[in-house]
C-alpha cells in the first residue's frame, strides 16, 4: 500500500471516529400520538433535531403510570421525556416517578400562563372543556351552563361527558357558584349534593358521550341542541366548514406536561429539549397545527387572529375560563367516579 493510500484510509478512519463522537445524542420522547403527535413532530422534534442539539426518537402511549413506574423500579430507564395529563403528573411527582426539574432556562415565570410551571412537569399545551352548538340550529345562542340547564328555552337533547370530572363542575357553575369558589363548593359533601341535585333536573335530558368525536358528530346529526366538548374537537369541525360555536365563558381548562423520567441519564438533554419547546416560535407552529392553546405567552401575538381566537389560552378565551384543580381530582376523584356511576346507573 502506498504511502498516500495509508494516509487516505486513515484519514478516513479519523474522519469517521470523529463523526461517530460528534453524532447527536438521542432522546426518546414519548405522547399520545394522532393529531397531537404530527403538530409535535412539525413544532418541536423536527426543529429540535435540525437544530443539532440531539436526535428525538418518538414514540406514544396511552397516558398509563404503570410503565413508568416499572422502569424507575427496575433502575432501567428507556423512555427520557413523556407527555402527561396533570393528575397524572401530580402522581408521578409524589411518588417518586418524576425528576425535579431546573425552570431558569425557561426563564421569566411570569411568560407563561399560571399553572404551567411545576417542579416536576413544565406544560406544552392547554385545552378545554367548552359550551358547544350548531349555530344553524339555535334562535338564539346560548351564554352559559345556566342557558345549558336551561329545557323550556332550548328544548332537546344536551351533551355531557360520563363522568363525575367536568360534569360536576359543570353542573356547579350552572348552578351559579362563581369559578373562583368553584372547589372550594365542591370540596363539601353539601357541595357535591348540590351537584348532584342541579344534574338531576336535566338527567332525562341528557345524552351522555364517552368519545372525544361525539359531540361534533351529534351537534351536526341534531341529536344534541347544545353539548359539553373539547375545544379541539370542535374547532377541527370549524375547519371542516362545519358551523360549530363555543361558549368560552366558565369553561373548564387543563394542560398537559412534559415530564422528565427518574433516573434517565439524559436529564440535561432532556431539560433542553423541553425549554427548547417552550419558546414562542415553536408553540406557535404547533397551535397552527392543532388548536390548543400555548401556554408561552408571547407566542400569541406571532399567531393570525383567526388561529388566536380558536385557542384557549387567548386572553379573552381565558378571562372567564377556570383551571381545573388537579390535585382537588387525584384526592377525591375516586369517590366522586363511584358516586357518579351509581347515580347514573339510577
Amino acid at each position: 500500500m502506498s504511502r498516500s493510500l495509508r494516509c487516505t484510509v486513515a484519514c478516513a478512519l479519523v474522519l469517521l471516529s470523529t463523526n461517530a463522537l460528534a453524532a447527536p445524542q438521542n432522546l426518546t420522547v414519548i405522547s399520545f400520538g394522532g393529531a397531537t403527535k404530527k403538530a409535535q413532530d412539525k413544532a418541536y422534534f423536527q426543529p429540535f433535531n435540525a437544530s443539532g442539539a440531539g436526535n428525538i426518537v418518538a414514540g406514544e402511549y396511552n397516558g398509563e403510570l404503570s410503565k413508568i413506574k416499572a422502569m424507575v423500579s427496575a433502575g432501567h430507564t428507556s423512555w427520557d421525556v413523556v407527555e402527561v395529563e396533570s393528575p397524572e403528573l401530580l402522581r408521578g411527582c409524589e411518588e417518586g416517578l418524576f425528576e425535579r426539574l431546573n425552570l431558569t432556562a425557561l426563564g421569566n415565570a411570569a411568560n407563561f400562563v399560571p399553572g404551567t410551571l411545576t417542579e416536576c412537569g413544565v406544560a406544552t399545551y392547554v385545552w378545554s372543556m367548552v359550551l358547544a352548538f350548531d349555530q344553524r340550529k339555535l334562535a338564539q345562542a346560548p351564554k352559559s351552563w345556566a342557558d345549558f340547564w336551561n329545557v323550556a328555552k332550548y328544548p332537546g337533547k344536551r351533551g355531557l361527558r360520563k363522568g363525575a370530572k367536568y360534569t360536576l363542575e359543570i353542573a356547579l357553575l350552572a348552578d351559579g357558584v362563581k369559578s373562583g369558589e368553584l372547589y372550594n363548593v365542591l370540596s363539601t359533601p353539601q357541595g357535591v349534593s348540590r351537584a348532584f341535585a342541579k344534574l338531576d333536573q336535566i338527567k332525562q335530558d341528557i345524552q351522555w358521550w364517552e368519545a372525544g368525536a361525539q359531540p361534533a358528530q351529534w351537534l351536526v346529526a341534531g341529536d344534541v341542541v347544545m353539548s359539553a366538548a373539547y375545544n379541539g374537537r370542535i374547532a377541527s369541525a370549524q375547519k371542516e366548514g362545519v358551523p360549530l360555536s363555543i361558549v368560552w365563558s366558565q369553561s373548564l381548562y387543563d394542560p398537559e406536561y412534559w415530564a422528565v423520567v427518574k433516573g434517565t441519564p439524559n436529564k440535561a438533554l432532556a431539560e433542553q429539549f423541553i425549554a427548547f419547546a417552550s419558546q414562542p416560535q415553536a408553540q406557535k407552529v404547533f397551535s397552527e397545527n392543532i388548536p390548543y392553546g400555548p401556554v408561552h405567552r408571547e407566542t400569541l401575538a406571532l399567531l393570525p387572529a383567526a388561529v388566536r381566537d380558536q385557542l384557549p389560552t387567548a386572553e379573552a378565551n381565558l378571562a372567564g375560563a377556570r383551571a381545573v384543580d388537579a390535585e382537588f381530582w387525584v384526592d377525591h376523584g375516586e369517590e366522586l367516579e363511584q358516586r357518579f356511576n351509581a347515580w347514573a346507573a339510577r
